[in-house]
């Protein structure tokens, strides 16, 4: 498949769960993938499968929180290929706490993650999109943030505020020739989801109409859709691989 063939990506949170299905669908679709997480083995082991099979991929170490990280996996980009033309801002973190027992900096830490790194990545991108007149840009969201999460308000609220940023930022620059979307999936299968308890996951299984998790993949499909020109016309979207968790 060489759908992607024509993009330079960066995407965070590439070393494992969702972010590592990204990463390889869009490398097996052609792009070249700059891959960025904190862990720098598992941003290793990301790009070894994706040359293993054929695709051309560099490994980051860095967190998306700091915007000198954000800049080297960009420049990292830039160097080896150009322009980056395709963002995926997926790194995130979970942590299973009620409200009334959350620490200050639990709240900051996940919204420094999720909602200041995808803004970082946004905001490192959009310029060079801008002067080259294209560019597509992916921000990975949760069905939470559409209806909250018992036990993960400050996931639920940063996870919130990426579907509006992603609003915002598309009735700025769609006009200009940049795409922005989201993708919200619900509860997918990963290391991340696993870590909550296994009374969330009962509970939350019993609540969707298809009754049971995703997989990373179908996320990954999601992204590598609306990172084509099959999906022209999306702009300001949040597409929900999420078992029917919401319904839109």
């Amino acid at each position: 498949m060489s759908r992607l063939s024509h993009h330079n990506a960066v995407v965070t949170g590439a070393g494992a769960g969702i972010g590592r299905a990204i990463a390889l669908r869009v490398a097996a679709e052609g792009a070249k993938v700059v891959v960025l997480d904190l862990n720098a083995d598992s941003a290793q082991l990301t790009v070894d499968l994706i040359e293993k099979a054929g695709g051309t991929a560099i490994p980051v170490a860095g967190d998306v929180s700091s915007p000198a990280d954000i800049d080297k996996a960009f420049a990292a980009c830039e160097d080896a290929w150009g322009t980056c033309s395709l963002v995926v801002n997926n790194a995130g973190i979970v942590q299973q706490v009620e409200l009334k027992d959350m620490q200050v900096e639990d709240f900051d830490r996940m919204i420094a993650v999720h909602l200041r790194g995808c803004f970082l990545g946004c905001r490192r991108a959009i310029g060079p999109m801008l002067a080259a007149g294209s560019g597509v840009i992916v921000n990975i969201a949760s069905q939470l943030g559409q209806i909250g999460g018992v036990e993960l308000t400050h996931y639920s609220a940063a996870k919130a505020g990426i579907i509006g940023l992603t609003k915002a930022m598309a009735r700025e620059v769609s006009a200009s020739g940049v795409r922005v979307n989201a993708v919200a999936p619900g509860p997918i299968n990963t290391e991340l989801v696993m870590a909550l308890s296994e009374d969330w996951r009962n509970r939350k299984a019993s609540e969707l109409p298809l009754g049971r998790f995703g997989e990373p993949d179908d996320v990954a499909a999601t992204v590598a859709f609306l990172a084509s020109e099959d999906a022209k016309i999306y702009v300001g979207q949040t597409l929900g691989p999420n078992s029917g968790d919401v319904m839109l």
